[in-house]
């Protein structure tokens, strides 16, 4: 198989339940909710998307011939001393790509491996810390993972549909729009009035790094 990336690059993570942990990101490109072109946004079934998946040409992107070629590049950008090194495959929706052999390679470096993902495809086994972030309008298929992650409000995503999913820790998180300031509030209200849910800020866009 051949691996197509968007970008790959060593930062913080910025959100969620590993938020401040340095991990090396591994974009994937292309989605299987939106084409990533703005052309196509109004009809897309996720259209508050505010990231960049289309082609290779970020740093460190490209096309990977193999599993090991592709753990190899993830375990080079690892720049830190010290500490266990943790990729975050993202996308788009990395689980279009993501498969056991690079799962196993990536194991073999000595990585720990997250996903965030949409949820509307299966994973595969030896990931050790999934994400989904639900949108509404897609069909949903896993159910369990160590973090279900909301953003938050979505038409016809009313939170409460999610608590009965075997997830470990659930978030709101603010859509990040216009109306960021009144999504943020409505969120800390609402995880104030249901603790079950925890908020999520994106640090990584407050504090200015990618």
């Amino acid at each position: 198989m051949v691996y197509t990336v968007k970008e790959i690059f060593y930062t913080l993570q910025g959100e969620g339940g590993q938020a401040g942990r340095p991990a090396v990101f591994c974009r994937f490109a292309g989605c299987n909710l939106w084409t990533g072109l703005e052309k196509d946004r109004a009809k897309a079934v996720c259209q508050f998307c505010d990231t960049d998946f289309v082609g290779t040409d970020g740093p460190g992107g490209g096309k990977f011939k193999t599993a090991t070629e592709l753990a190899s590049a993830v375990r080079a950008a690892w720049t830190g001393v010290g500490g266990k090194p943790m990729v975050v495959c993202t996308g788009g929706e990395p689980l279009l790509q993501l498969d056991k052999p690079l799962i196993d390679a990536l194991h073999a470096e000595g990585i720990e491996i997250a996903v965030e993902s949409n949820g509307t495809i299966a994973p595969p086994d030896g990931i050790d810390w999934l994400c989904i972030s639900p949108k509404i309008g897609s069909r949903m298929i896993v159910t369990s993972g160590q973090e279900l992650k909301l953003v938050y409000p979505q038409t016809g995503g009313e939170p409460e549909q999610f608590e009965h999913l075997d997830f470990e820790h659930f978030f709101l998180q603010p859509m990040d729009s216009p109306a960021l300031a009144e999504n943020t509030t409505t969120a800390v209200e609402y995880c104030k009035a249901h603790p079950k849910w925890r908020l999520s800020v994106q640090t990584h866009k407050a504090i200015d790094i990618p």
